[in-house]
C-alpha cells in the first residue's frame, strides 16, 4: 500500500537535519522569505482556498519558541510554540476532522508534523530528570535541560500503536468503544508496552480486549497520529477460534463481520453513509485503509 494514501504522511518539506544542527545554517534561514505556520492554539488555521495559512516570521510573539518544520523551495519553514500554550493529549474533535478532509494530503502531513512537535515542546518545558526548566535546541527538534549538574537531553517521542485486523474463515473481528459514533465500528487497537514486540502487542490487545487468541501476524501499512503523537502501526492476523469474550472497560462491543459487509461499509462511507451493518472509520483512518487493503486482497 502505498504511504501517500496514507493520511498525515507525505509531506512536501524536506526535513533538513543539516540544518537543524547549524545554527548558523539555521539562522540565515530566519530571514525575510521565512514562512510562519498560522495555528490555532494546536489547530490548524485554514485560508478561504481550503489550505494552511502562512505568514511572515515576524508575525511570532517575541517571547515565543520557533521550531524549524523543514525546507521548501529553500525557504525556511517554522512553527511557534508561544509560552502560555498547553498542549493537549485528546483525541481529534470535530472541527480536527473536518479539516482532515478538507485538506490536501500534503499539506495535511505538514501539519501534523507541527502539530505533533510543537505540542510535545509545550508539554516538556521541565526536565524529566531533575525537574529543572528545558530550553528548546536543535531547531525544536531537541530539548536540553538548563540545569548545570543535569543538562539531560530530550527528544520528540512517538509512541507505537498497532491496530490490526484479525481473520477467522473470511470474517473480521472488529470493536466499538462507547465514545465511537452510533453504529460505527473499527480495528481493534492498543499501546505497544516496554518489552514486547509488535506481534506481541497484538496478541496481548486482542486477547486483552476481545478475548480472541491470535498467530501469524504480519505488517500492512504505518500512519502518523498526532493526538499527541502516534504511530499507527498496521497488522493483520488470524483466529482459529471466534468466541469473544468483550472487555467492558475497553470496548463496547466487538463482532465479525463477513467480506461482503465490509466492502459495503468502506464503499457507503466514501459519501459519509453507513453501510448496511456497520459505519466504517473515514478513508483517510489507517482503519479504513486496513479494510480496503483485505477486501482487495480477498
Amino acid at each position: 500500500m502505498s504511504v501517500s494514501t496514507v493520511a498525515f504522511a507525505g509531506s512536501r518539506l524536506d526535513r533538513a537535519d543539516h540544518v537543524r544542527a547549524d545554527p548558523d545554517a539555521l539562522g540565515q534561514l530566519m530571514n525575510g522569505s521565512a514562512r510562519l505556520l498560522r495555528l490555532n492554539e494546536l489547530d490548524p488555521v485554514i485560508g478561504p482556498e481550503g489550505t494552511l495559512e502562512w505568514g511572515p516570521l515576524a508575525d511570532a510573539a517575541p517571547d515565543s519558541e520557533l521550531v524549524f518544520l523543514g525546507l521548501n523551495g529553500g525557504r525556511g519553514h517554522f512553527a511557534e510554540v508561544p509560552p502560555a500554550l498547553k498542549g493537549s493529549v485528546m483525541p481529534a474533535n470535530p472541527g480536527m476532522w473536518a479539516a482532515m478532509q478538507a485538506l490536501e494530503a500534503s499539506e495535511l502531513a505538514t501539519y501534523g508534523g507541527a502539530r505533533a512537535l510543537v505540542g510535545w515542546h509545550a508539554r516538556h518545558r521541565f526536565c524529566a530528570v531533575c525537574g529543572s526548566p528545558t530550553h528548546l535546541a536543535k531547531g525544536g527538534w531537541q530539548r536540553n535541560c538548563m540545569s548545570e549538574n543535569c543538562r539531560a537531553e530530550h527528544f520528540p517521542r512517538t509512541d507505537p500503536v498497532t491496530i490490526m485486523l484479525v481473520e477467522h474463515e473470511g470474517s473480521i473481528l472488529l470493536g466499538r468503544q462507547p465514545r465511537f459514533p452510533p453504529h460505527s465500528y473499527s480495528a481493534l487497537a492498543g499501546f505497544v508496552e516496554p518489552g514486547e514486540t509488535l506481534e506481541e502487542a497484538v496478541a496481548r490487545e486482542t486477547l486483552e480486549e476481545a478475548g480472541v487468541t491470535v498467530r501469524d501476524v504480519s505488517y500492512v501499512v504505518s500512519q502518523p497520529w498526532p493526538f499527541p503523537s502516534s504511530l499507527m502501526i498496521g497488522c493483520h492476523a488470524y483466529a482459529d477460534d471466534p468466541a469473544i469474550t468483550v472487555d467492558e472497560v475497553e470496548l463496547e462491543d466487538a463482532r465479525w463481520f463477513t467480506r461482503d459487509e465490509i466492502a459495503d461499509a468502506v464503499t457507503a462511507i466514501e459519501t459519509g453513509q453507513a453501510g448496511k451493518a456497520f459505519q466504517a472509520p473515514p478513508r483517510f483512518a489507517v482503519a479504513n485503509h486496513l479494510m480496503r487493503w483485505w477486501v482487495a486482497s480477498r
